[in-house]
């Protein structure tokens, strides 16, 4: 049950307005030729290469699918069925054997890291985008949400790298919304998952459905309500939010350095 009815809390038109009209002017302020993303075959990436190809024109649109070893044959089927219906152009490049090489050149490689050797995976990924970006002269687009990007669901310098986020404004219930109203109503009944081992999801892995995660974000974020008020409501997910929001804000800021104006000298 929404308390906080989060899906109604946007005009979908006008933001998809907004979005498109954004990515037109943000590649043609740079002078990109177009842009490249990461097509996975989800939610996410499908509604920001659908919003990309509307600003710009299927043919300025590039998708890449890149398989691991733990991407399921479906997930692949349904990217560049989701290609196939926008009209881009696609690569299907297996990562696989770069991650293999990885694991045999590191000296302290074990799967049983599985967060580090599955967060290699995004990291990789990220790499051949910008490739393709330098190569064609393109923008990557990160394909991250607000939900993701407020609990630091994301690999920072992996599917954190891009040159700018479209739907960064959107709660992951929200874009599931929107991914409906873009054609894709089977797209957006899949659930959520990086993909980083077997049998990977996101609420799996986060232990709360975003039903329940999207209202904490959104009583806390944007109707501004006190931590207090939203534990007697959604208890100790609530909790659990903002102790991930806190912990990964890092994530979101440029990296730190120190301020040395003290020791300069005016000479």
């Amino acid at each position: 049950m929404l308390i906080f009815d989060v899906v109604n809390a946007l005009d979908y038109a006008k933001s998809r307005e907004i979005i498109i009209s954004f990515i037109s002017q943000i590649v043609e302020r740079v002078g990109a030729g177009g842009v490249v993303l990461g097509l996975s075959g989800g939610l996410d990436s499908t509604v920001a290469a659908a919003l990309a190809t509307e600003a710009l024109g299927p043919r300025r649109v590039l998708g890449l699918v890149m398989p691991s070893i733990f991407t399921p044959q479906e997930d692949v089927k349904d990217a560049l069925e989701v290609a196939g219906q926008l009209g881009i152009e696609t690569r299907l490049i297996d990562i696989t054997p770069i991650s293999e090489a990885f694991a045999r050149s590191i000296p302290d490689y074990s799967p049983e890291y599985r967060l580090a050797s599955g967060n290699l995976l995004p990291r990789i990924r990220m790499a051949v985008l910008y490739y393709y970006a330098n190569k064609d002269n393109r923008l990557v687009v990160g394909t991250s949400d607000r939900s993701e990007l407020l609990l630091g669901y994301f690999t920072k310098y992996g599917d954190g790298g891009a040159d700018f986020l479209p739907i960064a404004p959107l709660y992951k219930l929200q874009v599931r919304e929107m991914a409906r109203r873009l054609g894709f109503p089977h797209i957006a009944q899949k659930p959520s998952s990086p993909r980083l081992w077997h049998g990977h999801t996101a609420e799996g892995e986060l232990g709360a459905s975003y039903e329940v995660i999207d209202q904490v974000l959104y009583a806390l974020f944007d109707l501004k309500k006190p931590l207090a008020e939203v534990r007697e409501l959604f208890g100790e997910v609530a909790d659990f939010v903002m102790r991930r929001v806190r912990a990964n804000l890092h994530k979101l800021l440029p990296p730190p350095s120190p301020d040395i104006s003290a020791a300069r000298r005016h000479v």
